[in-house]
C-alpha cells in the first residue's frame, strides 16, 4: 500500500487510490463538480486542484492522478488557492444569477463552493452565454444555461442506467450537454439524474417550485414500490410528503431510486380514503367510525371461524400481526398474502429469498435469468445486473419473453421446458463460472417453475463455499414478511376461495380478482379508493406507509424499519388500530394498546422480525416436481402503474402514457 504525505500527515492508501481519495482519508475536503464516487473519472472540471510533488511545478486535478509512494500533497498552499478561485471564475462566467429562483438554492454545490473556494468579484464583464433547454421527459426539467459540463448526468445514463441516451455536442464554449434525440429519457432511474447534477440545471419537474429545502422535515423511511427495501426520506411541509429522497445504503441501494420511487408522493394526497363507507342497496354510503365498526364487529361474531384475511402489496408487519391475531381470537387461520394468485411453496423461505444478497449479485460471473424482467420488477437489482454483466464480464441468460435490460442478454427461448435440458452454451459458462447465479421471477413463480428452478441448484453448482447463487425475485415489499408471519396457504388464494369464508378483510389488497369470494362480506381496509374500495362491503380508511411506523422484510431477508412521517388525512386511523377497535367489541380485546406494545408482540412471536439486518435463512429447499412447461407470463405489463399509490399518482399516470404507451404531449410553446 502507497504512504503518502497530505499536508504534513504521512497515511497509507489503499492500492489504486487516487490522490484525492487520499486526501479525504487524510480528513482534507476536496472541491469537486465532475467527481462522483460510482462514476468513471473524467477530469474536466478541474476544481479539484492540488500540489502534489515529485511532480510537474503546477497544480493538478487529484481525482485523476493515482497516488503513488512518497509522494507529497499540499491543499492549502497559495497556488492550490489562486488555481481554485481561477477555475471558479472561469464556472460562473457564464452561469445565471438564478439563484432567487432555482429549486437547487439552499442544496447547491456551485453555491457552496463558491462561498468556500471563490474569489469575491469578477475580472469578466462580456455577455453571458444561453442555452436552449432540452426536452428530457416527465421525470426531468432542464435549465442548460446553467450548466456546467460535468458529464456526470451522461456518465450515470450510461454507467448505471445502462441507457446511453445524453452526450455532449460541439465544442469550447458551444459545449452543451442533450438527449440525442430530443425525447424523452426511457430510464426508470431518470430522476437519480438531478441528485447528481451539481448545479441547477437538471432539476425533478414534478416538484418544480413547490418548496425550499429548508422548510421540509426529514424522515427515514423504507420504500415500498417493490421488494428491493430502498432506503429512503421523506421530506415533508406540514401534512404532506414533499419529495422523496434516497438514502445511502451500501447493502440495499447504494444512493439510487426508481422514478416509481421517487414520485409517488403526489399521490398520497390524492385519491384518499378519508372517512367510512358501507354499501346499501350496491352503492356505497358515508358511515360514522361508530356504525362502520358495529357492523364489522357484528360480521365477525356472524362468520366464526370463517372469516378470512388477504394481505396487500404495501403493507407493514406490524398489521399483518395484528390482523392475524385478530384471526386466531375467532379460530381462523385462513391468511394469504400472494393476492394475484401465486401458489408456490413456501415451507422453506431460503428458497423464495434473493441469497447472493444485492450486494452480491454484481460479483455474479454467469446468471440464468427465468421468467423475470428485473428491469420492471427490481431496477435496483437490474443496475447491479448491469454491473456484473460490464465489470465482472458475467454471462447473462434468460428464459422468457426478449427484453431490453441495458446489457447483453443470451435469450435461449421463451418455454420453460428449457429448465430440464439447458443448451451447451448455458452449460458451459456454468462450468466456468466461480459464482454462478439463477435468478428467479414472478412470471416463472406463477408457472410453477419453481421446482424446476431449485433442480438446477446442483448441476450448476449455485452452492458454493461462501456463496448461495438461487435467488427468487418478489414484486411485493410486504412479500417476505407476509411468509414469515404466516400469511400463506398451500395453494395460495384459491385455498381461502375453497374454504368459502362469509366475512373477507382486504388489508390494502388491491389486486385480488372482484370475482374472488362472490359470497362473502368483503372489508377493505387500506388508504386509497383503489380496486380493493371498489369490491368492498364496507370501507375503513387506514394510513399510507408513510403514515406509521412499519417493519418491512426485503427480497433478501433484510429486516427494516420506517418511520411516520405524517399523519393520515380526514378521519383514517392506522390499520392496527382499527382492528384493535374491532376486536373489543366482539369481546376478544387483543393485547395490545400502543404501537410498542404490537411491536413487542410481533417480535416475541417471531423473533427474526425484531432483528435489523439480514435474517438467517439456513439453506433447506423443498423437494418439489422438476416438471415445468409452457410459456412465461410477466406480471408487470406497466412498470408505473403496479399499485394503489401509483395508480394515484398523475407524475406516474404521465410517465406511463408518454413511456410505455407512446403517447406524445405538447409543450407549453407548442
Amino acid at each position: 500500500m502507497p504512504k503518502v504525505t497530505v499536508d504534513g500527515e504521512e497515511i497509507e492508501v489503499p492500492a489504486g487510490a487516487t490522490v484525492l481519495q487520499a486526501c479525504e482519508l487524510a480528513g482534507k475536503e476536496i472541491p469537486r463538480f465532475c467527481y462522483h464516487e460510482r462514476l468513471s473519472i473524467a477530469g474536466n472540471c478541474r476544481m479539484c486542484l492540488v500540489e502534489v510533488s515529485p511532480g510537474p511545478p503546477k497544480p493538478q486535478a487529484s481525482c485523476a492522478l493515482p497516488a503513488a509512494d512518497n509522494q507529497v500533497i499540499r491543499t492549502d498552499t497559495a497556488m492550490v488557492k489562486k488555481a481554485r478561485e481561477g477555475v471558479m471564475e472561469f464556472l460562473l462566467i457564464n452561469h445565471p444569477l438564478d439563484c432567487p429562483i432555482c429549486d437547487q438554492g439552499g442544496e447547491c454545490d456551485l453555491q457552496d463552493q463558491a462561498m468556500a473556494y471563490g474569489r469575491s468579484s469578477s475580472r469578466f464583464d462580456e455577455n453571458k452565454r444561453s442555452v436552449d433547454d432540452k426536452y428530457m421527459g416527465p421525470v426531468i426539467k432542464t435549465a442548460m444555461t446553467r450548466c456546467i459540463q460535468c458529464t456526470r448526468c451522461v456518465r450515470f445514463a450510461e454507467e448505471v442506467a445502462g441507457t446511453p441516451e445524453l452526450g455532449m455536442l460541439y465544442r469550447g464554449e458551444d459545449a452543451q450537454i442533450t438527449a440525442y434525440l430530443e425525447r424523452a429519457l426511457t430510464s426508470e432511474l431518470s430522476g437519480n439524474l438531478a441528485d447528481l447534477c451539481p448545479v441547477g440545471a437538471l432539476l425533478q419537474a414534478p416538484q418544480n417550485f413547490e418548496y425550499r429545502p429548508w422548510e421540509l422535515r426529514k424522515i427515514p423511511s423504507i420504500d415500498v414500490m417493490d421488494a428491493v427495501g430502498s432506503n429512503i426520506r421523506l421530506d415533508v411541509r406540514g401534512p404532506q410528503v414533499m419529495r422523496i429522497l434516497p438514502r445511502i445504503n451500501e447493502d440495499v441501494n447504494e444512493e439510487w431510486i426508481s422514478d416509481k420511487t421517487r414520485h409517488h408522493a403526489d399521490a398520497l394526497v390524492r385519491n384518499r380514503l378519508d372517512r367510512p363507507w358501507l354499501r346499501e342497496g350496491g352503492k356505497l354510503r358515508a358511515a360514522t367510525w361508530a356504525e362502520a365498526l358495529d357492523v364489522f364487529a357484528a360480521k365477525l361474531k356472524g362468520a366464526g371461524s370463517k372469516v378470512a384475511a388477504i394481505a396487500g402489496d404495501l403493507l407493514d408487519a406490524e398489521t399483518m400481526f395484528a390482523a392475524k391475531k385478530l384471526l386466531e381470537g375467532q379460530g381462523s387461520t385462513l391468511l394469504e398474502g400472494r393476492q394475484t394468485g401465486l401458489d408456490y411453496d413456501v415451507t422453506s423461505l431460503s428458497a423464495v429469498a434473493f441469497n447472493s444478497t444485492l450486494a452480491g449479485i454484481e460479483t455474479a460471473d454467469a446468471i440464468l435469468l427465468i421468467g423475470t424482467n428485473p428491469r420492471w420488477e427490481a431496477p435496483l437489482v437490474n443496475t447491479r445486473l448491469l454491473k456484473a454483466s460490464r465489470r465482472a464480464g458475467a454471462a447473462v441468460f434468460s428464459i422468457g419473453p426478449a427484453v431490453d435490460l441495458t446489457y447483453p442478454v443470451t435469450d435461449i427461448g421463451d418455454d420453460l421446458s428449457l429448465l430440464g435440458k439447458l443448451p451447451s452454451a448455458v452449460t458451459d459458462a456454468f462450468a466456468k463460472a466461480e459464482r454462478p447465479a439463477v435468478i428467479v421471477g414472478p412470471g416463472a413463480l406463477g408457472a410453477g417453475a419453481l421446482g424446476a428452478a431449485l433442480a438446477l441448484v446442483g448441476p450448476l453448482g449455485l452452492i458454493k463455499d461462501g456463496w448461495n447463487g438461487f435467488n427468487v425475485i418478489h414484486t411485493a415489499a410486504s412479500r417476505m414478511a407476509s411468509l414469515m408471519l404466516g400469511f400463506a396457504q398451500p395453494g395460495g388464494i384459491a385455498d381461502l376461495e375453497a374454504a368459502s369464508p362469509e366475512l373477507v378483510v382486504l388489508l390494502g389488497a388491491d389486486e385480488v380478482a372482484p370475482e374472488r369470494f362472490a359470497g362473502a362480506f368483503k372489508v377493505y381496509i387500506g388508504h386509497h379508493g383503489d380496486k380493493g374500495a371498489k369490491q368492498a362491503d364496507l370501507v375503513l380508511p387506514g394510513s399510507a406507509y408513510s403514515e406509521k411506523h412499519g417493519t418491512f422484510v426485503n427480497l433478501e431477508g433484510r429486516v427494516q424499519q420506517s418511520e411516520k412521517a405524517s399523519f393520515a388525512p380526514g378521519e383514517a386511523r392506522e390499520d392496527w388500530t382499527i382492528l384493535r377497535a374491532v376486536s373489543d367489541l366482539i369481546g376478544k380485546p387483543l393485547s395490545f394498546d400502543r404501537f410498542d406494545q404490537l411491536r413487542a408482540a410481533m417480535i416475541a412471536e417471531v423473533p427474526a422480525l425484531g432483528e435489523l439486518g439480514l435474517v438467517d435463512l439456513a439453506w433447506s429447499p423443498p423437494s418439489l416436481s422438476a416438471e415445468a412447461s409452457g410459456p412465461v407470463n410477466l406480471p408487470v405489463k406497466d412498470f408505473y402503474l403496479t399499485n394503489a399509490i401509483s395508480r394515484a399518482s398523475p407524475v406516474m399516470q404521465r410517465c406511463s402514457a408518454e413511456l410505455i404507451h407512446g403517447q406524445t404531449f405538447a409543450e407549453a410553446a407548442e
